[in-house]
């Protein structure tokens, strides 16, 4: 009787055992799924509150201490000079490839990914890695290097390893988001199992590997760290840059699907915007500015708008309509007889360009009325770039530039008119070349906004510095 009792005593608490270890797998496994549920529900109302409030991103200009192709042994006068070579190289790979008619300018445009001169910071992957790349409103798709890398350029950060992501996923060749772009071409993998790009620029860079999705999060400047799931991304298997730069790659903001404004565009209401500080503050730690979404929206005193002009072909470039430019009092129109004339959306604004660029014939009058206004007489120019240079010991005082946009006139602001390319000599910071385009320089202290859901592109004069 007693070991009869034991013995069902023995078996009832074996049950309860059982019992009570399943019950605690349940917690367990309850306090598992709810702490992922939390961490899910806390991205997503991190997500939603960011783009909903909008958010903030630094871009660091390529020759500030804060980026690492900062050289400190340079001077003022060599930095500049590079960052002429840049433009010159970057305005030039927008030129068409072949000889087309003036409405068909765009038709075989290509970008210079090499001429970018802002940076931005950005995560890439779960656990997320930091990424440098390049900015450009000249580019679309998001891509970085990635290993396993056949053929890459050397870059001073490691390689992005997708392996090592746990949200890392190739996009099937069947998907619908396996589809050539403007300049971007789409094939499928040997195994037929996933969608490869290839992405060939005008200075001869390209970038070729797998077109996958990731997360990639931003680190706001007025808010949590944003993170954006299942971004489409390029992870670059064979890449080349002819311009010497050492970022992974770029962050393509241009107009096309693939885009990071593209992509997040019902996200952020199609807005965004920066305020670029000027060259000569970049050279200490201020960083400019990359607004999205509510944040990005610019308004108040001051605020002049002009449509965004799309052309058929490609969506990457953002043109305007300018219709004069004014020196003084003395206003010149641009001619319609020449490609980049008083057509619309005759300018394309690019964050990547260093100096303004207009046809040869309306620069030369926009040139000599600027040199009628100046009471000093003109040097050359060392790198013989640009073409109305002065003394830096003359007292020159600049007269006052604005560009007649279809609907709004910008004042340029007289500091970043002319540009110190040596330490002795000052030089009007815009040039005759083809296709005509809205600098980075004249764009200097202007919050610029984008709106592709107006299709407007507003400017409001703005101290970057303070932002």
């Amino acid at each position: 009787m007693h070991r009869h009792n034991l013995a069902n005593f023995d078996h009832r608490f074996s049950y309860n055992q059982s019992i009570m270890a399943s019950h605690h797998h349940s917690l367990l496994s309850f306090a598992a799924l709810a702490t992922t549920f939390s961490i899910v529900l806390l991205c997503s109302f991190s997500l939603i509150e960011a783009l909903n409030e909008g958010f903030r991103v630094d871009l660091i200009h390529r020759d500030s201490p804060k980026s690492p192709f900062y050289n400190p042994s340079e001077t003022h006068s060599q930095r500049v000079a590079k960052a002429l070579r840049r433009s010159i190289n970057r305005v030039n790979s927008f030129k068409p490839t072949s000889s087309v008619s003036p409405n068909s300018l765009q038709t075989d445009i290509f970008s210079d990914i090499g001429g970018g001169e802002y940076l931005m910071k950005y995560f890439v992957g779960t656990p997320p890695v930091p990424i440098l790349g390049v900015a450009d409103t000249g580019s679309d798709l998001i891509w970085l290097q990635c290993k396993p890398c056949t053929e890459c350029y050397n870059q001073t950060a490691p390689f992005f390893d997708p392996g090592k992501s746990t949200t890392y996923k190739r996009i099937s060749c069947t998907s619908s988001q396996c589809e050539s772009l403007d300049y971007i071409d789409t094939s499928c993998s040997k195994d037929r199992t996933s969608c490869q790009y290839s992405a060939n620029y005008g200075d001869k860079s390209f970038s070729k590997g797998d077109l996958a999705v990731d997360t990639l999060t931003l680190n706001s400047t007025s808010s949590r760290p944003v993170p954006l799931p299942k971004t489409i991304i390029g992870c670059g298997l064979n890449n080349s840059l002819t311009s010497g730069v050492t970022g992974s790659g770029i962050v393509g903001l241009g107009g096309g699907s693939k885009s990071l404004v593209s992509q997040l565009h019902s996200s952020i209401g199609g807005k965004f915007s920066y305020c670029l500080v000027p060259f000569i503050y970049s050279e200490d730690n201020t960083s400019s500015k990359l607004n999205f979404g509510s944040h990005a929206v610019v308004s108040g005193f001051g605020t002049v708008s002009t449509p965004l002009v799309r052309h058929k072909r490609p969506h990457t470039y953002y043109y305007l309509t300018l219709e004069a430019m004014s020196v003084g009092n003395k206003r010149l129109e641009l001619s319609s007889s020449s490609a980049s004339g008083g057509s619309k959306g005759n300018i394309i604004i690019d964050s990547g360009s260093t100096f303004t660029y207009f046809p040869a014939e309306f620069y030369s009058k926009f040139e000599a009325a600027v040199a009628e206004e100046i009471n000093f007489q003109c040097i050359d120019d060392p790198s013989h770039a640009l073409s109305l240079c002065y003394s830096n010991s003359d007292d020159i005082r600049v007269p006052g530039i604005t560009a007649h946009f279809s609907g709004a006139d910008v004042k340029l602001n007289p500091n970043t008119t002319f540009y110190q390319t040596t330490d002795d000599i000052l030089c009007l910071a815009l040039a005759a070349e083809e296709p005509s385009i809205f600098g980075n320089l004249a764009q200097s202290n202007l919050l610029v906004g984008y709106d592709l859901v107006e299709k407007t592109i507003s400017f409001k004069p703005t101290d970057c510095t303070k932002l």
